[in-house]
């Protein structure tokens, strides 16, 4: 079964990368971008049939490895 782990910096920590970005959109002429907060897609194949008993295993890999959870949140979606 497939998973998508998106992990993001949580509200009110700096993003150095979402930064840099948006300040490269703006010498572009893309001025109406606002702020751009940058994060990581991670897409797992894990052996479960069942939906729930995926997205505990996605939970426990992104609580484990795929995200500090002192700066950074995630989601785990079943595709």
């Amino acid at each position: 079964m497939m998973l998508r782990v998106t992990v993001m910096p949580k509200p009110g920590v700096l993003d150095p990368e979402g930064r840099a970005i948006r300040q490269a959109l703006g010498h572009l002429g893309l001025d109406a971008v606002r702020e751009v907060r940058a994060g990581k897609v991670m897409l797992l194949d894990v052996a479960a049939d069942d939906p729930a008993a995926a997205r505990a295993l996605g939970e426990e890999a992104a609580r484990k490895l795929l995200a500090n959870t002192v700066i950074e949140s995630f989601t785990v979606e079943v595709l």
